[in-house]
């Protein structure tokens, strides 16, 4: 569970990304929750945007991916982006969780 600080740390890094995953009409698909575990794996953080074709809220997509993906957590829902999160397994990919970790 992520912290009040490690939040915030999370929001000011994803605050110049930009979206990098798109759900539309085609809803939560298996190839849209692998997409996702992929860019999650090698970047940790990732911003999801909802186009106004898509069916389902903000705070649905978060709850289902967090689900879905093991360990992934959702770090920010404001309007119709979802920013998630989670520690990359190789060490290699590993640059935002060593900075999370020190603040919780």
């Amino acid at each position: 569970m992520l912290t009040g600080k490690q939040k915030r740390f999370l929001r000011s890094r994803a605050n110049t990304m930009r979206p990098l995953v798109s759900l539309g009409k085609n809803g939560l698909s298996d190839q849209f929750v692998d997409g996702v575990a992929k860019a999650l794996e090698a970047r940790e953080l990732v911003k999801i945007s909802l186009l106004q074709t898509a069916e389902e809220t903000p705070a649905q997509v978060g709850a289902f991916l967090a689900r879905t993906i093991p360990g992934a957590q959702v770090a920010q829902t404001i309007g119709r982006t979802v920013l998630m999160y989670r520690k990359a397994s190789k060490e290699e990919h590993q640059k935002l969780s060593v900075e999370v970790a020190k603040l919780g």
